[in-house]
């Protein structure tokens, strides 16, 4: 009798689709957006670039770029009926949530929001990338007992949602580090949450239902809630002293080090390469630098007993130092993970509809057969 094939769990190694907007090779640390190496693209570009690059598989020409941000501008401001709803919402509520609800009440203010032809979806995915920002920052402000604050369309991206969050704009370091952090967040290959995204459009489902689950995906702890925990792992070391003890204990009761290791690197993630240069900038210009130093610490230390085992920092390490130095609340750091990765998801969802079959995989059954019922008084 031929013994069933293997199941890889987790689906690792299965190619399910097929894209042309990112490219990992994990084994020598390459991440490109359509062939542009990570490096070259937040060095040189912007975010709004990237999303156009991302969506039309090409770099814009400069009028082509002129008309997307201003047409990402343009859709900015979101129903007042769903601002008033936010400034109702428990105060106590996880901005994850929030953001996950207040996407799908989206759909409510949309006269056609069942349309998934592919330009539709690209219109709806454009207004939820710009109506994001605008419902984070605000329920930030309304947990904060702050009035509402209106996106201001004279502004890119980044610094709106900077603006609106702190009521003033931001210095060119903020404004630039947080752009950086959308860029590099983008996109990355059929991640469980580009894959939720892409298994529920394929349904022939609507934008707003697509974009609601791969939210729900992206908070988990596993997945973009990691840079929480890293943020909560460095606040537990009380000085530079005590990381090399804390490391070592954690490594001693094989814990995991959060913000290290990733399933598909097994080198340094090239995006944690970018990220360490702008945390350590960051980290001098807000007299955050004793807390770049433990991270660079728990670096080395990591390096030094488990390099060799292709466990090194990923995007989370140092994202986490980079939205603690602007100035983010910690629950606050999934959410802007969300806020960029809108773009990537919105990206495969074109990609889905241009060519759908509707995700159907099979599954192997290893319970029992020709089991008798057994009648509820003789149980």
């Amino acid at each position: 009798m031929t013994a069933a094939p293997a199941i890889p769990k987790g689906l690792e190694g299965v190619v399910a689709a097929e894209t042309e907007m990112s490219f990992i090779d994990g084994q020598k640390g390459i991440l490109e957006y359509v062939g542009i190496p990570i490096g070259e693209l937040s060095a040189n570009s912007n975010f709004e670039e990237v999303v156009f690059l991302l969506w039309n598989k090409r770099l814009p020409t400069k009028n082509e770029l002129e008309s997307f941000t201003r047409e990402l501008r343009n859709n900015y401001d979101i129903p007042g009926a769903l601002l008033k709803r936010i400034f109702e919402l428990p105060k106590d509520a996880q901005p994850m949530h929030v953001l996950r609800t207040m996407i799908s009440l989206l759909a409510l203010y949309d006269p056609n929001p069942n349309a998934n032809d592919v330009a539709s979806a690209r219109e709806k995915a454009l207004r939820i990338l710009a109506s994001a920002p605008v419902i984070v920052a605000n329920f930030d402000r309304h947990r904060r007992g702050e009035a509402p604050i209106h996106p201001d369309d004279s502004l890119g991206f980044a610094a709106n949602f900077l603006y609106m969050l702190n009521g003033e704009r931001p210095t060119p370091t903020m404004e630039r580090a947080f752009d950086v952090c959308m860029i590099l967040h983008a996109d990355h290959g059929l991640n469980n949450s580009t894959f939720t995204a892409r298994v529920i459009i394929s349904t022939l489902s609507d934008v707003y239902s697509a974009l609601t689950g791969a939210v729900g995906s992206l908070r988990g702890p596993l997945h973009g809630g990691a840079n929480e925990g890293v943020m909560e792992m460095l606040g537990k070391i009380p000085s530079l002293d005590a990381v090399e003890s804390f490391v070592m204990d954690k490594l001693a009761k094989k814990d995991r080090i959060m913000g290290f290791g990733h399933r598909v690197y097994k080198t340094t993630d090239p995006r944690a390469t970018d990220l360490q240069k702008l945390a350590k900038q960051l980290a001098a210009d807000t007299g955050n630098t004793p807390l770049y130093e433990k991270s660079t610490k728990i670096e080395e230390i990591m390096e030094r007993e488990v390099g060799a085992k292709g466990i090194h920092p990923n995007v989370d390490f140092y994202s986490a130092t980079t939205y603690h130095c602007i100035g983010l609340k910690l629950d606050l750091f999934t959410p802007m993970f969300a806020l960029s990765r809108i773009s990537g998801w919105s990206g495969h969802m074109l990609e889905q509809l241009a060519d759908n079959r509707l995700y159907r995989p099979t599954v192997r059954y290893v319970g029992p057969h020709n089991q008798p019922y057994t009648p509820i008084d003789q149980r």
